[in-house]
C-alpha cells in the first residue's frame, strides 16, 4: 500500500466534488448552451470566458483536469498498488471519466434532450463513488482494519447501508432530471416534484434508520461511528437546503434571470447531496470491511 497513492486518491476524490459543483453552476445559470461547439467553444480551446460562458466553459477545464488527474491516478495504481482488483477499479475510474466526458459532449451536440441530461448527471454521481472508492481503498485504515468480535443478532447492516446508498442515487437521479426539465423561469413539473420530494422521505427514513442502528452497535468504534455521525449531519443540512432551494425556485420565475440567492441554494444542495452520499459510501464500505457476511452481527474487538 502506497501512502502517496492514498493522498491522491484522496485528491481525486476531492476534484470530482468540485466538478460536480461546476456542474451544478452550469444547469443553475442555464448555462448549458452558451455554445454550441464541443470540445472546442466558439471555436476556440480558451475562448474569451465572459456571462455564462464562463460557466460553460469553466466546467469543461474542470473536467479536463479531472480527466487527466484520473489518467494520473491509473497510472499510479498499476505502478504502486499489488492488489489486482484495486488497479482494475482505477481503471474502471478512467473508463468513467471517459464516457463522462464524451456524453458532455453529446448533451451538448442534441442541445440538451433530459434523458442525456439526467444521464450526464447521474454517470458523474457514479464517477464519484468510484473516485471515494479508491480512496477508502488505498487508506492505510482500510488494510489494518481491527478484528471483530461477535455481539448478538440484530438487522443486517450491510443490506442496510446498500439499500441507503440505492435510495440516495435514486434520489441524486430524480435531483438531476428534476433540474434539467425545466430552466429558472419555468414551474417544475408537478409530478417529478412529487417524486423528489417523496425520495427525500424514503432517503430520510432509511438512512437515518441505518445510521441510528450502527450508532447503537458502533458508537464507541470510531472507524463505523464517525461517518455514521457524518451522514447524520449532512442529512439534516440537505433536508433544509432542499426546503430552502424550493423556496427561492418558486420566486425564480419573477426573476429577470437567475439570480444570486437561488443560484447559491441550488448549487449547495447539490454539492450537499454528494456529500450526503460520499458519507455513506464510506460508511459502507467501512463496514463491508469489518462486518462478517453471516447471519450475525459483529462489533470491532478493542485494539
Amino acid at each position: 500500500m502506497s501512502k502517496g497513492l492514498h493522498r491522491y486518491a484522496v485528491f481525486v476524490a476531492c476534484a470530482t466534488f468540485f466538478l460536480i459543483i461546476a456542474g451544478a453552476n452550469v444547469t443553475s445559470h442555464d448555462a448549458g448552451l452558451a455554445t454550441s461547439d464541443w470540445p472546442k467553444s466558439n471555436g476556440q480551446w480558451f475562448p474569451q470566458m465572459v456571462g455564462n460562458l464562463f460557466w460553460e466553459h469553466g466546467h469543461r477545464m474542470v473536467a479536463t483536469a479531472v480527466g487527466m488527474l484520473t489518467i494520473g491516478l491509473a497510472i499510479y495504481a498499476q505502478v504502486s498498488e499489488r492488489r489486482t482488483w484495486v488497479k482494475l477499479l482505477a481503471w474502471g475510474a478512467l473508463a468513467a471519466v471517459i464516457a463522462q466526458g464524451l456524453r458532455g459532449g453529446l448533451t451538448v451536440k442534441l442541445n440538451l434532450p433530459l434523458i442525456v441530461s439526467a444521464a450526464h448527471a447521474t454517470l458523474a454521481q457514479l464517477f464519484f463513488l468510484i473516485t471515494v472508492s479508491l480512496a477508502v481503498f488505498t487508506s492505510r485504515r482500510w488494510v489494518d482494519a481491527a478484528p471483530v468480535q461477535p455481539v448478538p443478532e440484530g438487522p443486517r447492516l450491510r443490506s442496510m447501508c446498500v439499500l441507503a446508498l440505492i435510495v440516495i442515487l435514486t434520489q441524486l437521479v430524480l435531483g438531476a432530471t428534476l433540474r434539467h426539465s425545466a430552466t429558472w423561469d419555468r414551474d417544475l413539473p408537478t409530478p417529478l416534484l412529487v417524486a423528489h420530494i417523496c425520495g427525500a422521505v424514503v432517503v430520510t427514513l432509511v438512512l437515518s434508520t441505518t445510521i441510528g442502528f450502527v450508532l447503537l452497535r458502533y458508537r464507541d468504534e470510531a472507524y463505523l461511528s464517525r461517518p455514521a455521525v457524518m451522514a447524520a449531519v449532512l442529512l439534516l443540512v440537505q433536508l433544509g437546503l432542499g426546503l430552502a432551494a424550493y423556496v427561492t425556485r418558486l420566486r425564480s420565475p419573477y426573476d429577470p434571470q437567475p439570480l444570486n440567492p437561488m443560484i447559491s441554494v441550488t448549487v449547495a444542495h447539490v454539492a450537499c447531496g454528494a456529500l450526503v452520499f460520499a458519507a455513506t459510501i464510506v460508511l459502507t464500505l467501512r463496514l463491508f470491511r469489518t462486518v462478517p457476511a453471516n447471519r450475525s452481527e459483529y462489533r470491532l474487538a478493542p485494539v
